[in-house]
């Protein structure tokens, strides 16, 4: 569990630092500085383009009946106004209290497509390592699994940065999955 939660801040510490870097060194190339004379009157136009790499991050923490904390950090490439493309990592604690204890750490690539600049959707594929202990009647029992996803979904862009949707696990199985559910809520922040 340790070493998730450093690799996890290791991996956001230099993300974030690689995407302001990224979003420093674009916009101060794309910037463009023109200066207009007419009538001994000087106007100066400064275009600010936005940067094509976007890191985001999803998060969570529920109290209610346990202990549950998520954090899935990503970067994406806006291929158009439209369209983007992205990785990210994915980890997770849950815990709930004298009877089970699940870490889950993976991957997922991303796909969002904007018809609208309200409306956001969303393709996602998920491979996730489970670990989990379980204790009943003071018996232990542990399992540890891979569990892969494949999302499909939608969302409302609150602002240029917020996006909160819901998406459905084609892939999900009760019995064998991470997920409680098929249908998982989401909250998007891009930086």
């Amino acid at each position: 569990m340790k070493k998730t939660c450093i690799y996890t801040l290791l991996f956001l510490f230099f993300t974030q630092l690689l995407s302001s870097q990224i979003v420093k060194d674009s916009v101060a190339s794309k910037n463009t500085d023109s200066i207009f004379k007419s009538n001994n009157l000087v106007v100066v136009d400064t275009l600010k383009k936005e940067s094509k790499i976007k890191f985001g991050c999803g998060f969570g923490l529920n109290f209610v009946g346990g202990t549950s904390i998520n954090v899935a950090p990503n970067l994406t490439y806006k291929v158009s106004n439209k369209i983007s493309f992205g990785a990210g990592l994915q980890g997770s604690y849950n815990s709930i209290k004298n009877l089970q204890n699940t870490t889950t750490f993976g991957a997922n690539l991303l796909g969002y497509y904007n018809p609208s600049k309200t409306i956001q959707t969303i393709l996602e594929f998920v491979e996730l390592n489970v670990n989990s202990e379980t204790e009943i009647n003071s018996i232990k029992t542990s399992k540890s699994f891979w569990d892969t996803a494949l999302f499909i979904g939608a969302g409302i862009n609150i602002t240029k940065k917020i996006t909160i949707g819901a998406k459905y696990n084609l892939l999900y199985k009760e019995e064998k999955s991470a997920y409680t559910s098929a249908i998982v809520p989401f909250v998007n922040i891009g930086f």
